[in-house]
């Protein structure tokens, strides 16, 4: 799927509460951010709501046979949704384009089937895990036995709705839980369509719910609510903090956070093809415009190599193609939206102000046909130390600081950020020399001569320090889903 056009895309604002939409008082304008055009007023769920998806995924989770259903119907039935996703692109890709910054291209060739590939690779952990005997005594039998929490509150973002929200789903609901999926306000229909074929894939009413609305309203709500047995979030720190708040003042529950991230790349003399590297180093900071968690939004480069790299990074980023997320072609699509360029830009500005020079870029785009589309120039950002801003907060945009380097201490003392540890590139065509940066770096991914995941889930991913805990992806999530009883038996004939 190449283009379409969205004054032909219909999307329902409602929730999905107990295998039906209900409708809710409109209150929150929704944007197109390609072209700044409020597109649907979306239904804000109060405590009151909240209680209801609740209390209506706890009773499908004690009366339904979803945690109870054999391992292998339960996963039987996932593969079923799965195969429902992967048919439905032509529906799906529009859906998740239209008010979103993924292309549309990419959302047909990518982020449906990693969503319905994710659903796939969680289903067939259902009979995988169920807990294990352990080592007693010869009279005894100890073991520990899976089961899961009940019902699972799952918080998405919104810079890449249908993955993200699979990524938190799939394997709760694989592990028997049932879900409350809050997904983001600014991109908040999507998941309904996969709500809708969860159902016809055969999951039980109720199992996965949808309540539509802001953080401080509805999110707080479903983090306190008592009947919510774990929470899961993707998203910033500082929001994070305040889920973990939330879920300690109303009964301590575990969370699984994963969040923002400052990601060095460190790039020595010595990389292989330092022209690749230079295109590697662009598409992690360009890619999704750069909104993405684990962005690497700081190179630093041996000095004999900076001008070189530099060089290559500016000339990629010219070589794309900023446009509509429903417009053929588009490689650079817009921030989400406009009060989020205008943080983006004033960061920027205020580091240039502090000294820093902009090798390209630093300012908004505006393009034809997009009305008030939020884009923004792919920046460089040189002459940047340790305390400019640009290099300490997430920025959460296609903007690059560069800091150089002259030995590999230097490289990890500029690695490390006081607050972030989410990701980091190391390219070098030296292995020891690898290894050694991959021990120094605290970060809960690094990446070897590439940047970025594979399409493939088992590696987990999460990050140190104030990027999160816990993991997402890989068995470790799956498993999160789980909690473990200990049971001891005395097997002896006697009292």
């Amino acid at each position: 799927m190449n283009s379409f056009d969205p004054s032909r895309v219909t999307v329902r604002s409602a929730h999905f509460i107990g295998g039906q939409y209900l409708d809710g008082a409109d209150a929150i304008d929704v944007a197109r951010p390609s072209d700044g055009v409020n597109y649907a007023a979306l239904p804000v769920a109060d405590a009151t709501l909240v209680d209801h998806a609740v209390q209506d995924a706890w009773r499908a989770f004690r009366t339904s046979d979803w945690a109870r259903r054999a391992p292998r119907e339960r996963a039987r039935v996932m593969r079923r949704w799965a195969e429902l996703i992967e048919a439905d692109v032509a529906t799906l890709a529009p859906l998740e384009a239209l008010g979103s910054t993924r292309p549309v291209a990419d959302a047909a060739r990518w982020d449906v089937p990693f969503t319905a590939e994710g659903i796939r690779f969680y289903s067939e952990y259902a009979d995988r895990i169920g807990g294990e005997v352990a080592a007693t005594r010869p009279d005894h039998l100890g073991m520990t036995i899976a089961e899961p929490y009940g019902v699972i509150a799952a918080i998405a973002p919104w810079n890449f709705p249908l993955v993200m929200a699979s990524w938190k789903v799939a394997p709760a609901l694989a592990a028997g839980n049932a879900v409350v999926l809050k997904p983001s306000e600014l991109t908040p229909f999507s998941v309904l369509r996969l709500a809708e074929l969860a159902i016809e894939a055969g999951i039980p009413p109720g199992i996965f719910n949808i309540v539509q609305g802001d953080g401080r309203t509805t999110g707080d709500a479903l983090c306190r609510h008592p009947k919510i047995s774990k929470v899961t979030f993707t998203g910033s720190s500082q929001t994070g903090a305040a889920i973990m708040t939330a879920c300690a003042q109303t009964g301590t529950k575990p969370v699984t956070l994963e969040l923002g991230g400052k990601s060095p790349q460190l790039v020595f003399a010595d990389a292989p093809d330092l022209d690749r590297v230079a295109r590697r180093v662009a598409a992690a900071i360009t890619g999704n415009a750069g909104q993405v968690c684990v962005a690497g939004s700081r190179l630093i480069v041996e000095r004999s190599a900076a001008g070189r790299l530099i060089d290559g990074v500016a000339s990629a980023f010219a070589a794309l193609k900023p446009g509509a997320t429903w417009a053929a072609g588009t490689t650079l699509p817009p921030i989400i939206s406009s009060p989020q360029l205008q943080r983006i830009d004033g960061i920027v500005k205020r580091t240039l102000a502090s000294g820093a020079q902009a090798a390209t870029g630093g300012a908004r785009m505006a393009l034809p046909g997009c009305g008030d589309g939020a884009f923004y120039a792919p920046t460089i950002l040189t002459g940047v130390s340790a305390d400019s801003e640009a290099v300490r907060e997430e920025i959460f945009g296609p903007v690059l600081t560069v800091q150089t380097f002259d030995d590999e201490d230097e490289a990890l003392a500029l690695a490390s950020h006081e607050k972030y540890g989410l990701a980091a590139g190391v390219h070098t065509s030296n292995l020891s020399r690898a290894l050694r940066m991959m021990r120094g770096i605290e970060a809960g991914t690094v990446w070897i001569n590439r940047y970025g995941r594979t399409a493939d889930f088992v590696i987990p991913t999460g990050g140190y320090k104030s990027s999160g805990i816990g993991k997402d992806l890989g068995r470790q999530a799956y498993e999160a889903n789980l909690r473990f009883k200990s049971v001891l038996i005395d097997i002896t004939d006697g009292a």
